[in-house]
């Protein structure tokens, strides 16, 4: 009988599709705030755990919180009704994360964007400061008038790794270019606020910005909508966001969580889940860049050419990303 709690309703589905499966068959998703149809991180978890429902015909538990007082609640509910792996959404679960993996050591975890350190945990991390780089040149290629501009999220290391990543990748093509940075806020609620996003954007517009590059989750719709209408070029981030202001969004930079997601849920199914720290980056596929019907007349030959040999110079180690949160600093402004 299911425990009457947070997650009732949602358990209750999801249980009652998975009761025929095993212990690690019952894979669960924690969304972090900004709903899972946010059109970027979360929803693309969402995508890679629909993929691995659509081959395996096995439902999975999810849960799209709504403060950060039911991270906890919502991963501990999981672990009461069995559900392994349980898959958390973002750095700001890595404590809940931690604290629930200890008191269940017989189930599978994982988290994506932080390190928790369990026998039963798989940390999955990404390279963005490589995707970002990519994005960057052809922002930088793509601008007329050499100002570029960059809206993050929550102001943290993490989304100032993006930030630093597209300077780096600005400055190898245009030394003298200038780029603007804005965080949006300091709490989750910057992760969901459109408004905001595109009022930053006219701002750096304003200063003469021509591309806007957005790592902010929902907040990013707004940047997109902001240059559409200004008739500048905007850069979608982890889903491929181009088909949102098609033939305005220069590129977007993927962040395939989807994938990462889609590969827990298959090796708990599989029996070959391992604990530990992932870190993919462009020689893992794990960052990249969108190139589809949407952006093609945006991204001349030229263009991709050049961001196809950094791509292939940064897997070789021939060019070095510096990684923000490795000392908080960026080399370029």
């Amino acid at each position: 009988m299911l425990r009457r709690s947070l997650l009732g309703a949602v358990a209750a589905l999801a249980v009652s599709a998975a009761s025929a499966v095993g212990a690690d068959d019952k894979p669960a998703i924690v969304f972090d705030i900004g709903g899972k149809f946010d059109k970027s991180f979360n929803e693309s978890m969402y995508n890679g755990s629909e993929k691995f429902k659509a081959e395996t015909g096995i439902a999975y538990g999810e849960f799209e919180i709504a403060n950060e007082a039911q991270r906890e609640q919502a991963i501990r509910n999981f672990a009461d009704e069995g559900y392994s792996p349980i898959i958390a959404a973002g750095f700001a679960q890595a404590s809940a994360v931690e604290k629930v993996a200890k008191e269940y050591p017989d189930l599978k975890f994982a988290i994506i964007d932080m390190v928790v350190d369990l026998p039963n945990v798989q940390s999955i991390v990404f390279k963005e400061h490589e995707g970002s780089y990519l994005v960057g040149m052809l922002a930088a290629m793509a601008s007329k008038t050499g100002k570029v501009g960059f809206v993050g999220g929550m102001d943290i290391p993490l989304i100032r790794k993006f930030g630093c990543g597209y300077a780096q990748g600005v400055k190898a093509v245009k030394p003298d270019a200038v780029i603007f940075q804005n965080m949006t806020g300091d709490t989750g609620a910057a992760w969901n606020d459109p408004v905001k996003g595109g009022e930053i954007t006219k701002g750096q517009i304003a200063q003469g910005a021509d591309v806007v590059y957005a790592a902010a989750g929902q907040t990013g719709t707004g940047v997109l909508q902001a240059a559409k209408d200004a008739g500048k070029l905007s850069i979608g981030v982890d889903a491929n966001q181009n088909y949102l202001q098609p033939g305005s969004v220069l590129t977007s930079m993927l962040k395939r969580v989807d994938v990462a997601v889609y590969n827990v849920m298959k090796s708990g199914k599989e029996g070959t889940f391992k604990p530990g720290i992932q870190e993919l980056g462009l020689k893992e596929d794990g960052v990249g860049y969108a190139m589809d019907e949407h952006n093609k007349p945006l991204v001349t030959a030229e263009m991709q050419a050049a961001a196809e040999k950094a791509k292939a110079d940064i897997i070789a180690g021939t060019i070095k990303v510096h990684d923000y949160t490795t000392d908080n600093s960026c080399p370029v402004q």
